[in-house]
């Protein structure tokens, strides 16, 4: 192997491993500063057990999960987006406002869209789909 090529997999290690802290720095953050985030981590604790309860397949369990998962992910952007508005001013701004409402109505979306999801699965487990 190339001094060349050793040096691009090393810088490639390093991007990776500060991607890596950056994605633990922002997971922490989250928990200690969002009672959402927490809510939602519960939920997701919850789910990992009841998808192979409730879900009829692999595949709908997987899909349960990710239901979960999704609204995680869309907490963590619409936090991200309620911080940074919040560094730009802390005055109120009507637009700022509409943002952030963006954000949680995307929040509240998923919410019903997981919830959708799981009463779907029960429905079929119960037989009344």
């Amino acid at each position: 192997m190339s001094g060349r090529c050793r040096s691009r997999r090393a810088f490639e290690l390093l991007r990776f491993w500060r991607a890596t802290i950056n994605t633990r720095n922002g997971l922490a953050f989250a928990i200690r500063s969002e009672q959402a985030f927490r809510e939602e981590l519960a939920a997701l604790a919850l789910a990992l057990p009841l998808a192979w309860l409730i879900g009829a397949t692999t595949m709908r369990r997987v899909e349960l999960i990710a239901a979960v998962v999704l609204v995680l992910v869309i907490e963590l952007l619409n936090t991200a987006i309620e911080k940074l508005a919040d560094r730009l001013t802390t005055e109120p701004d009507p637009q700022i406002g509409r943002v952030k409402d963006m954000g949680s109505a995307a929040v509240g979306v998923a919410l019903v869209m997981s919830g959708l999801f799981w009463l779907f699965a029960i429905g079929e487990r119960i037989g009344a789909i």
